[in-house]
C-alpha cells in the first residue's frame, strides 16, 4: 500500500465510506480485444471507497507526485481511442466503460454490489500543475467524477488532527504537524 493512499483511505474512511484497496479489474480476453489491447494486465484501481447510504463506488486513482511538477490539467483533457498514458480511466471512454462494467460484476460476484451499483471516477492529487485545481475541478464536475485536491486534502487532514485520539500513523501525523 502506496503511504499516500493510506491517507486518502483514512480520510475517505472518515467520511463515511468503506475501502477495499487496490481492487484488480478481471477483463476477460475478449474486453481486452474490444479495448484494442489485447495483452494489457488486469487495471488496478488504487482506492474503491463505496457509500453504502447511497449505493455508490468511487474508483479513485491516487496520484501524490509530490517531488514533481504535478497532475496535468492538459493530460485529463486528453482523449484516446485506445488507453494510454497515465490517466487511462479519464483519457479513454471506451476503456472506462469497459474496465466499469467489468468492475461492476466482479463486485457483484462478489456480493459487494448490486446491478443498481453505480460507480464513478475519481481522482485525490497532492500536488497539482500550476494550482490548477479549481480547472480540474470544473473538468471533473462535467463529467461528474469525484476530484480532491491538494486544498481538500489539506482541509480533511486538519479536521481529522481535531478529532480525538486514534492510533492511526495518518490522524497522530496530522496532530503532531497541526500543534
Amino acid at each position: 500500500m502506496d503511504y499516500f493512499e493510506g491517507i486518502i483511505k483514512t480520510l475517505l474512511e472518515h467520511e463515511g465510506y468503506w475501502i477495499r484497496q487496490p481492487f484488480k479489474v478481471n477483463l476477460t480476453k475478449q474486453e481486452k480485444r474490444d479495448i484494442g489491447k489485447h495483452s494489457i494486465p488486469r487495471p488496478e484501481i488504487d482506492i474503491l471507497a463505496f457509500k453504502p447510504k447511497e449505493n455508490r463506488v468511487i474508483a479513485f486513482e491516487a496520484k501524490s507526485y509530490f517531488d514533481s511538477p504535478g497532475v496535468k490539467l492538459a493530460e485529463l483533457q486528453e482523449s484516446h481511442e485506445i488507453p494510454e498514458g497515465r490517466y487511462k480511466l479519464f483519457t479513454c471512454d471506451k476503456y472506462r466503460n469497459i474496465v466499469f462494467s467489468r468492475m461492476k460484476q466482479d463486485l457483484i460476484d462478489l456480493g459487494m454490489g448490486t446491478s443498481q451499483t453505480e460507480i464513478t471516477l475519481g481522482l485525490a492529487a497532492s500536488n497539482v500543475y500550476q494550482s490548477k485545481s479549481e480547472e480540474i475541478r470544473a473538468l471533473f464536475n462535467s463529467r461528474e467524477w469525484d476530484f480532491l485536491s491538494p486544498e481538500d486534502i489539506r482541509e480533511k487532514v486538519t479536521e481529522l488532527a481535531a478529532r480525538g485520539y486514534e492510533n492511526e500513523p495518518s490522524i497522530i501525523t496530522a496532530k503532531i504537524l497541526m500543534r
